[in-house]
């Protein structure tokens, strides 16, 4: 592969049949585990809720319809470091748009943000004012969808949060942008967070749903600590017992990839997180979760994926305050972020909101609440 390319080449989604008739062969096949007692989801996804899931997925989820909403965006491949990147970029019609790159979850994609794309790009279609629009920039993380293959870096490290905001950055400057803003949700937020504290120039501020800031164990560090506090922290004990992916991911990667990449009801199991992560709460629809679900399995990417928590933890990275100028949207059925240890880990927090509803997955469940909140932090000076 030629590292030197800077080539941007239009993309256009377009999975062949044979693979869409194996996926639905595959279902048709699927040999469901016993369910457990009460099949609820004590125990991890139950029983019923995936012969459902399948079932509609066999019957009447349409991937055509989807690749048909995605291809209606302008899509593009880039080189950047030997790594292809995929990205929809969306130019507004207004003059002076400001720039917005936009990262998505795990176990999400792209697809986190179809429903923000319009009202971003063109606020006066949606209700908005003309002076809220932004071009919009939508990459696909590398070893995620159409960003594939994963490559290994030229400099023997690996693929971490940091070197993925280091390649958005090589990514907007291509684009031809000086000054841009971000947003994202759980790793685009830890994404998001990384390009605060890379501070490059011209960076207008990272818009994120969580700053993952835990107790250090400090004494004094939970004076003044209230009902809020003590919930949130809660909270982040309950995820922690129910959060078996993350040490899994973290430590076998490889493992649960193997069965992740020939079962895609295997797949949609493993990706609970959107119904589960708010303990019932969730208002991420079904036709959204079989979507996000059948591009991880069209697309083959379950193990470089699941990769990021492996070489996360052994990044070897020291902690850093950021620096960088930061707003927060923290929703109601989310990750409840601690302010003290927030504002104790990031110097610039300028922007703090908080909403009655919507949840990790906040960009599918209340995309209008988290337009909104993008428009109010990056109108401020």
């Amino acid at each position: 592969m030629n590292t030197n390319d800077t080539s941007i080449r239009p993309f256009r989604i377009d999975i062949p049949q044979a693979d869409l008739d194996d996926l639905n062969d595959r279902l048709a096949r699927t040999r469901f585990a016993p369910a457990a007692p009460g099949d609820s989801w004590d125990y991890g996804t139950p029983e019923s809720y995936l012969r459902e899931s399948v079932e509609q997925w066999r019957t009447s989820f349409d991937w055509r319809a989807v690749e048909e909403r995605v291809n209606a965006f302008p899509q593009f491949l880039t080189e950047i470091d030997g790594q292809t990147v995929h990205f929809l970029h969306v130019r507004s019609a207004e003059p002076g748009a400001r720039a917005l790159l936009l990262t998505h979850t795990y176990p999400g994609s792209v697809l986190d943000f179809l429903d923000m794309i319009g009202p971003l790009t063109d606020p006066v279609a949606h209700g908005g004012r003309a002076e809220d629009a932004f071009d919009v920039v939508v990459p696909s993380i590398p070893g995620f969808g159409f960003s594939t293959p994963l490559s290994e870096p030229a400099d023997g490290g690996t693929w971490t949060m940091a070197r993925v905001a280091r390649t958005w950055d090589t990514l907007m400057r291509r684009l031809g942008y000086e000054s841009y803003g971000t947003h994202g949700s759980d790793a685009g937020a830890m994404i998001g967070r990384e390009l605060a504290v890379l501070d490059p120039e011209g960076f207008q501020g990272a818009h994120l749903l969580q700053l993952f800031s835990f107790p250090s164990g400090a004494d004094g560090e939970m004076d003044g600590f209230g009902p809020k506090e003590f919930a949130a922290l809660e909270h982040l004990q309950w995820f922690q017992s129910v959060g078996a992916y993350n040490t899994m991911n973290g430590s076998r990667p490889q493992t649960v990839s193997a069965a992740l990449s020939d079962s895609p009801v295997g797949q949609l199991a493993y990706n609970e997180l959107f119904e589960s992560f708010g303990n019932g709460t969730s208002l991420v629809s079904r036709e959204q979760v079989l979507a996000q679900v059948s591009l991880y399995w069209l697309t083959n990417t379950s193990a470089t994926s699941t990769r990021y928590h492996y070489t996360e933890a052994r990044s070897g990275a020291e902690p850093v305050v950021s620096q960088g100028r930061i707003g927060v949207a923290v929703f109601a059925d989310d990750f409840k972020t601690i302010r003290a240890f927030a504002e104790r880990d990031n110097a610039r927090i300028e922007h703090w909101a908080e909403y009655p509803t919507g949840g990790h997955y906040a960009a599918m469940e209340v995309p209008d609440q988290v337009v909104a909140d993008i428009r109010t932090f990056f109108a401020q000076p």
